[in-house]
């Protein structure tokens, strides 16, 4: 399979690695210097980029009729407009904000767990998260994608980075260090707590999951999400 590779920072070369060899041909590694030439000779494009690059780099995907996985973050205002765009122009678009298959399974945890929790009105819930501090944005979009998780399977109906109402999730966001990510969830009460914590090692997790999604929407049409890829739905 040729993948064309939108980013090319550290995240980009690990999934360059690991795609190399699983006996992939890498056809295009788009940074901020070069063109995307060579995009068209793609099967499938996998963008880890910048907030502020994305939304051309997947733009430009669909004008090729190259299916797209963006594991991008920061950019979500815009995904309406990308979801138009791929249905127009008759795509493929598979977005998470982490493509680690341990997160996701983290994220169906989270959901069980926020529908058996919304029965309980003396446990408040609160997150935190923590990455690497060349992180550009805060709240991490996996933190986004467990209180929307939360807030979809209980009375919850927004989430703060401030001080929280009784019906907001509280997001305590840290940049510490070169650390990949460490994503938890508790729900506090006077007698107990619950904690639900998700820790990743390193970026290689990342990376894999992008290249299982690639694999996985070459050939395809539509938008899919991770719950597709891995049969969770």
């Amino acid at each position: 399979m040729r993948i064309a590779l939108l980013g090319y920072g550290k995240m980009g070369k690990v999934i360059e690695r690991i795609a190399l060899e699983r006996g992939h041909e890498i056809v295009l590694k788009k940074d901020e210097t070069n063109t995307f030439e060579g995009l068209s000779t793609a099967d499938v494009a996998i963008d880890f980029s910048v907030p502020t690059a994305a939304v051309d780099n997947i733009s430009n995907c669909f004008h090729a009729n190259v299916p797209v996985v963006s594991g991008t973050t920061g950019w979500l205002e815009h995904f309406d407009e990308m979801v138009a765009l791929c249905n127009e122009k008759q795509g493929g678009f598979i977005s998470s904000s982490n493509f680690s298959l341990g997160v996701n399974i983290f994220f169906e945890l989270n959901e069980y767990l926020a529908k058996i929790m919304s029965q309980f009105d003396s446990y408040k819930v609160t997150m935190e998260e923590i990455h690497h501090t060349q992180k550009l944005d805060a709240p991490s979009g996996t933190a986004i994608s467990l209180a929307k998780g939360v807030i979809e399977n209980s009375n919850y109906a927004n989430w703060t980075l401030d001080e929280a109402n009784t019906n907001e999730i509280h997001i305590e966001a840290k940049r510490i260090g070169d650390v990949p990510g460490t994503h938890t969830v508790t729900y506090n009460s006077i007698v107990d707590s619950i904690e639900l914590k998700h820790t990743a090692h390193n970026r290689e997790g990342f990376a894999l999951g992008a290249v299982i999604a690639a694999e996985w929407l070459a050939g395809k049409k539509g938008i899919y999400s991770m719950k597709d890829v891995l049969n969770l739905k």
